[in-house]
């Protein structure tokens, strides 16, 4: 094989490990990888806003509230107004949720993180920029990334 038979081989092993995560994270805790971290942040940071998450997983607004959104209607998390500030909003996560965030698997970028830290620091800068590199030759210059490992079909609303 050649090296391009080797890039190509190794994409497709993230995508699958990525792929069987979701399905596993879904059929444990009925969440996407998403909802799962936005159901993380809430349970880690409180009280919590959609700025917070926005900031924290450096993605759009709307896209929070469609993921906090869908959190409510599965009793996940709960919105209410700050006593303090009655212009903001905080999510709170619930009994329901924190059960939830504790006692499903293990999250696939959380096993990635714990062997990143791990590695030298020229390693992680090498790392880094050869996934740099991959993202911008995939050119997905438009797309809302996540800082979470999934690969939900883009097609539906999760």
């Amino acid at each position: 094989m050649d090296r391009t038979d080797d890039s190509l081989i190794a994409l497709r092993r993230i995508l699958r490990a990525t792929e069987r995560y979701g399905r596993d994270l879904a059929q444990a805790a009925g969440l996407t990888a998403a909802q799962f971290r936005v159901l993380q942040l809430v349970s880690e940071s409180r009280p919590c806003t959609a700025t917070d998450i926005s900031r924290r997983m450096k993605i759009s607004q709307a896209t929070v509230t469609s993921l906090v959104d869908k959190l409510v209607a599965q009793g996940m998390v709960l919105r209410q107004r700050s006593e303090r500030d009655r212009r903001q909003t905080h999510i709170e996560v619930t009994e329901k949720g924190a059960r939830t965030a504790r006692d499903a698997p293990d999250a696939l970028q959380q096993r990635f993180v714990r062997t990143f830290e791990g590695l030298e620091d020229w390693e992680q800068s090498m790392l880094v920029s050869a996934l740099e590199r991959v993202a911008a030759m995939l050119d997905p210059s438009d797309v809302d990334a996540v800082p979470v490992l999934d690969t939900a079909d883009f097609r539906k609303t999760t």
